[in-house]
């Protein structure tokens, strides 16, 4: 007999201004399952799933919930009723209450009774975290916990949650949609949190696991349905698939190589230095220096916590505690510590934060607004803002930089990851910045967007130097001319021409450096 599907979507569509974000999509998660939903930014997930949260109001289509058609659309706050939680890639978690403080929020905050028992709380929250196996102190600012921990936290209270409508509702499965959660995680903290979701399942709960790593989805996944542009490109069982199965279905062809030639020597050499920084010293890095040549992709990595992220926030004089100096080709020499991002940008240096939510962009201003706001003096006329003229800037970079969909008057916060970075490149490389400074240029985004994000930055060498602070280092090797290793706050070598791998890069940040290698800026 066989076992009746947890959901099951039939023929859902959704429109935006005449886009199609969603095309007669099926989707079917089974009990106990980890399902994987794949695609290019603006394939359509983001919609599927704020659909599934009551938010968006389909054109059409049919949900089913343990064999049960369920009205479309869903009120607000319905899908907990279904048995439907959400855990987004930003948690939702406070960082300045305690771990006790965000497990109960929702209980808290519908508590009528004037007194809570915290010290009852916290026992209750301790007695909790041992159910699931994991150790997190109920005492902390979530701010202090790893990341890792975070991450649980933030599914614990979603499971519980759940648990909580079951108990109320009877003893029936449940869904819980995990929004890209690993994003902000260090590799190692990834196998701890996977260990926690099989955990989860077991205890009778479904995933819908959406992400942009492909091997994380190989590995966690029992089923993968890929979306793209707005379309079902397929479903089967993760063990059907190899990785470049998976890369054929999200973008509909085979992905070209991304490594660009590398030779034996850097090639930046006989380059004229486009910056110079000498003794650049943080709260985690100690005496760093070294230049910037023109048109090159310079790369810093580093183990977490060693200091390599601090360089393009220091640059850009969005780390107070910042000092040492820096010197822009033909300029004079500048103190770090008068350094702030108005004068950055008025130098000619764009900065595109690995946050770039809450550091990079305004989500409830349009994306015309976040495009435009580096050249909004180019349209004034007469003491007056020229909107019509602005408006047409943004379409016309939006075809450019394939933000899609190429509406200019959408909010900002509705974008995929992915478009919302490439409107961020918009932004900056419309001013044919003297140095831009990238932290995880393609975090949170799918491999079609990434390559594209990767070319606009080769491409705008002849105008642009870069700085990219990554963790990944595949994509240091693929992008990148040279890469410098921190490790301890220390600049300790740099990698170029054929030693440019990704093992190297690994190698040298866990402290291997290998007889050779250049612990000079050269």
């Amino acid at each position: 007999m066989t076992e009746t599907a947890l959901v099951r979507i039939r023929g859902l569509s959704k429109s935006f201004n005449g886009a199609r974000a969603l095309d007669e999509v099926d989707l079917t998660v089974q009990p106990h399952e980890v399902h994987g939903l794949l695609g290019e930014n603006g394939s359509g997930k983001s919609t599927l799933i704020k659909i599934l949260a009551g938010y968006h109001e389909p054109d059409s289509g049919v949900l089913e919930v343990n064999g049960v058609e369920v009205p479309l659309p869903l009120r607000p706050g319905q899908y907990r009723d279904l048995g439907f939680e959400f855990v987004h890639q930003d948690l939702g978690l406070i960082p300045l209450l305690t771990v006790t403080e965000n497990l109960f929020m929702g209980e808290i905050s519908a508590a009528r009774r004037p007194f809570w028992s915290w010290r009852a709380a916290q026992r209750r929250a301790q007695e909790t975290f041992e159910r699931y196996g994991v150790s997190i102190e109920p005492q902390a600012l979530v701010q202090d916990i790893r990341p890792v921990d975070r991450a649980m936290l933030a599914i614990i209270r979603a499971v519980e949650s759940l648990r909580a409508v079951r108990r109320e509702e009877g003893d029936s499965p449940h869904m819980l949609i995990l929004d890209e959660p690993t994003v902000f995680l260090p590799a190692n903290e990834v196998d701890v949190l996977f260990d926690f979701v099989r955990t989860i399942v077991r205890s009778g709960s479904s995933v819908l696991f959406v992400s942009h790593d492909l091997d994380e989805v190989l590995e966690i996944t029992d089923q993968i349905t890929v979306l793209r542009d707005g379309r079902l490109a397929g479903t089967a069982a993760t063990g059907e698939l190899a990785k470049r199965d998976l890369v054929r279905l999200i973008i509909g062809h085979d992905l070209e190589d991304d490594d660009h030639a590398q030779e034996d020597e850097a090639p930046g050499d006989g380059r004229q230095p486009a910056l110079v920084v000498r003794g650049l010293t943080t709260l985690g890095l100690g005496d760093v220096s070294f230049e910037l040549r023109e048109g090159e992709v310079l790369g810093f990595a580093g183990l977490v916590g060693s200091g390599y992220e601090d360089i393009v926030y220091a640059l850009y004089g969005a780390d107070e505690h910042a000092s040492g100096t820096m010197t822009l080709a033909g300029g004079p020499e500048i103190d770090l510590r008068r350094q702030n991002p108005h004068a950055a940008v008025r130098r000619g240096f764009g900065l595109v934060p690995a946050d770039r939510k809450n550091n990079g962009s305004v989500a409830t201003l349009t994306a015309a607004d976040n495009i435009n706001i580096t050249v909004l003096d180019r349209f004034f006329k007469g003491g007056r803002l020229r909107r019509r003229a602005l408006a047409a800037n943004a379409d016309d970079l939006m075809k450019q930089f394939d933000v899609r969909p190429p509406v200019a008057d959408l909010e900002y916060g509705s974008f995929s990851g992915g478009n919302q970075q490439k409107a961020m490149m918009a932004k900056w490389q419309q001013i044919a910045p003297r140095v831009l400074l990238v932290h995880e240029p393609t975090q949170g985004v799918d491999i079609g967007a990434r390559a594209q994000i990767h070319q606009f930055i080769r491409d705008s060498a002849g105008t642009t130097a870069t700085i990219c602070t990554s963790s990944d280092y595949e994509q240091l090797a693929s992008l990148c001319d040279r890469v410098g290793v921190v490790v301890r706050g220390r600049l300790v070598s740099f990698i170029s021409g054929s030693r440019l791998t990704k093992a190297n890069i690994a190698d040298q940040c866990h402290g291997r450096v290998p007889a050779g290698t250049a612990s000079h800026d050269g």
